[in-house]
């Protein structure tokens, strides 16, 4: 492996000479930009403000711009020379638990290999004082123009180094935590554990990228002119109604996908019911009697307005054959009159 850093670790008072190499790899396929029309490369050049030309990179250094707009340039030998003890040395300065450090502050790892025979005995001390004490070490060092926080820990036989944020670099979680106020029941929690349970544990060398995987096949496919294969239709998101119903398919879902059989006395998933009236002990028997008689006459207020109704009706059509009687009585004592005329 290249090593990207020289330099060595500072431990009190002695010096151990390292190599920092890369401990990851990116396997990210990655694009081109081309011009749809011909696919023809886009590429980018670095060109000279001043001059109007392209410039070579052994040309290209870097400076600081002032307020002003003016350039102040800044060589690798005046980032080398800067007065701090860190511009080459990864100074530690303080052992603490491995859980103090909070996984948030955790960046880029490293490998720190030893520079040359005489650096194997210290390096292999500090390696076995890591290990002894359960601890990790809290370094301070320089790299690509700024001081940086290190951590380093034991990693099989050799030392790795993580960078760490600085503290006033990681957000506080202000607003990102509901704020609805919820009750979660014991029973809820012991179905989630029990999910927890049978999930398990994995081996991580079992996981794969799965995108990587889609994106060679398609990339296969249109090199050799055949269409692309097609995505699963994504299964249909139903609504959690009631989270005690999804906990326990969740977990029958999970047994059998393990190929195990159901737990005994599991509990069985029915959908939400209103809950009935909980049952009177004792002496309160005549009072559910009570109860039940009074649901069995609700029936009765039917009926009463049913001759309410019918009593209207009889109202009305009297009503209506008394006005039929006065027309019929004017109508005669009209006639009466027109004859006596």
């Amino acid at each position: 492996m290249r090593s990207i850093w020289n330099g060595a670790i500072s431990f009190g008072l002695v010096s151990i000479p390292i190599k920092l190499v890369n401990a990851t790899e990116s396997h990210a396929i990655s694009f081109r930009q081309i011009h749809t029309e011909d696919n023809g490369r886009i590429r980018y050049r670095k060109v000279c403000e001043l001059e109007d030309r392209e410039v070579s990179q052994a040309e290209i250094g870097k400076a600081y711009e002032d307020a002003d707009g003016t350039m102040i340039p800044i060589t690798d030998d005046d980032l080398s020379h800067l007065p701090i003890p860190t511009a080459r040395t990864i100074e530690i300065v303080a052992f603490v638990p491995a859980d103090r450090i909070d996984p948030l502050q955790m960046g880029a790892a490293y490998y720190l290999a030893a520079g040359g025979a005489p650096a194997a005995k210290p390096y292999t001390l500090l390696r076995e004082a890591l290990k002894r004490s359960n601890k990790v070490a809290i370094a301070k060092y320089a790299l690509r123009g700024r001081e940086r926080l290190g951590m380093l820990r034991v990693v099989g036989d050799a030392i790795a180094m993580h960078g760490l944020l600085w503290p006033d670099e990681v957000r506080a979680p202000e607003g990102v935590a509901p704020d609805t106020h919820v009750t979660i029941r014991d029973k809820e929690l012991d179905l989630a554990d029990a999910l927890m349970d049978t999930l398990g544990e994995v081996d991580l060398e079992d996981l794969h990228d799965e995108y990587q995987e889609a994106l060679e096949e398609v990339i296969a496919a249109k090199a050799s002119g055949e269409a692309p294969p097609e995505a699963p239709a994504p299964a249909a998101a139903g609504k959690v109604l009631d989270l005690m119903a999804a906990l326990e398919n969740s977990v029958r879902a999970a047994r059998a996908s393990r190929g195990e059989a159901p737990a005994a006395g599991e509990a069985e998933v029915r959908p939400l019911t209103r809950r009935a009236a909980p049952k009177a002990a004792g002496g309160k028997k005549s009072t559910a009697t009570a109860k039940k008689t009074t649901t069995a006459k609700k029936p009765e207020p039917a009926r009463k307005s049913t001759s309410k109704a019918a009593s209207k009706t009889a109202s009305k059509a009297t009503q209506g054959a008394k006005k039929a009687a006065e027309t019929k009585s004017t109508a005669k004592k009209t006639a009466s009159r027109k004859r006596t005329a």
